[in-house]
């Protein structure tokens, strides 16, 4: 069996607008010390797989930019998505891919939202992930994320009887999705809970056959794009044809929950102890700065007279940004756009997004 591995790369990054834009996606813009979110998750999977079985799976029209962001990164392994059909189509169209190109890929499906450290742990993790499912094809491995606060912005796996042999690993007993506080409290408070990664290891194969059965109208699409792919010519016509009638959800509700209760299928998960940070908000993105005395964070020079827990990005990090007296703020300036709002305020710069024209967006 031969190991892969697979970046999803889709997202649109309307809450980190203005710098995220449809021309350049929060995955592309390299506002992470100088470096984007796919070039450091292409860094992350150097150390799994070699370099002609690492995969890309995003918006086709950033083909080029996806290119250039991971070195070594083969064109056949971007995988082209003609619009976006959320995630259980983009998991389901690598395997249909992996499934044509060998009959035994396993591959693991890593994100480009995340940051993740230290390396060698993450490595670890996935090597146990990948021999769970060397071990039994039938096997979902995933992967849950050691909780530091009771989050109600992520989903939780309920950790079940150890795995006999494949040590941290767990059976899953259950998915749940973005509790309340006072349930989440008790989950992080309990040790029996983990933070759902979005990352997993799988079988194609397996993962095909699983979409035969849960969503069947999602694997008679997928099958058209692997016959293709079988066939030895490229997808892309059959791809364009067939993916923007595939119905749209994600591969939790589609795959991993119906999944956990079918008795022929394993869910099995691996807890992860990493700082692992989601980078899909302005809040979330200054978390990865370092905070002066009064919490202030800033990606471009700043001057602040008695403010504090602002955060400033700007596209010119000459640019200087002053601030007098401000509390929980953020502050985006680019070229032809600048947003400033209350930091609890932050998931709804998705929807100021909406009312703007489209050259803005």
């Amino acid at each position: 069996m031969a190991r892969y591995a697979m970046i999803m790369a889709g997202g649109s990054g309307t809450r980190l607008w203005p710098m995220s834009r449809s021309a350049m996606p929060k995955q592309l813009v390299p506002f992470i010390d100088g470096r984007s979110l796919l070039e450091i998750a292409g860094e992350r999977i150097a150390g799994l797989v070699p370099a002609e079985r690492r995969l890309v799976c995003a918006a086709d029209a950033y083909r080029e930019l996806v290119l250039a962001a991971v070195p070594g990164l083969e064109a056949r392994n971007v995988l082209g998505e003609p619009i976006g059909r959320d995630t259980l189509n983009a998991v389901g169209f690598t395997a249909a891919v992996l499934a044509a190109r060998d009959h035994d890929a396993i591959f693991c499906v890593l994100t480009a939202d995340h940051l993740i450290t230290p390396q060698a742990t993450f490595e670890a993790c996935m090597q146990t992930g990948f021999a769970l499912v060397e071990a039994d094809p039938t096997r979902f491995a995933t992967f849950a994320i050691t909780p530091t606060h009771p989050a109600t912005g992520y989903g939780y796996v309920e950790y079940g009887d150890a795995v006999p042999g494949f040590a941290p690993a767990v059976h899953c007993k259950r998915f749940v999705e973005k509790p309340g506080i006072k349930t989440a409290q008790e989950y992080v408070a309990s040790g029996r809970f983990g933070w759902n990664s979005g990352m997993f290891v799988l079988h194609a194969r397996t993962v095909l056959d699983a979409i035969a059965r849960f969503r069947p109208d999602n694997h008679a699409g997928l099958m058209r794009i692997h016959d293709a792919a079988a066939r030895g010519t490229d997808p892309a016509r059959t791809v364009a044809e067939v993916y923007p009638s595939l119905p749209k959800v994600s591969v939790d509700v589609a795959l991993m929950e119906p999944a956990s209760v079918d008795a022929s299928l394993s869910v099995c998960t691996v807890p992860m102890p990493v700082d692992w940070k989601d980078v899909g908000s302005w809040p979330s993105w200054g978390s990865t700065l370092a905070a002066d005395e009064a919490g202030n964070r800033a990606s471009c020079a700043t001057e602040h007279v008695g403010s504090t827990n602002v955060v400033v990005a700007s596209d010119d990090p000459s640019h200087t940004v002053a601030t007098i007296g401000l509390d929980q703020v953020i502050i985006v300036r680019t070229k032809d756009a600048t947003l400033v709002c209350r930091a609890d305020l932050a998931e709804q710069v998705k929807d100021l997004v909406a009312r703007l024209p489209p050259s803005l967006r």
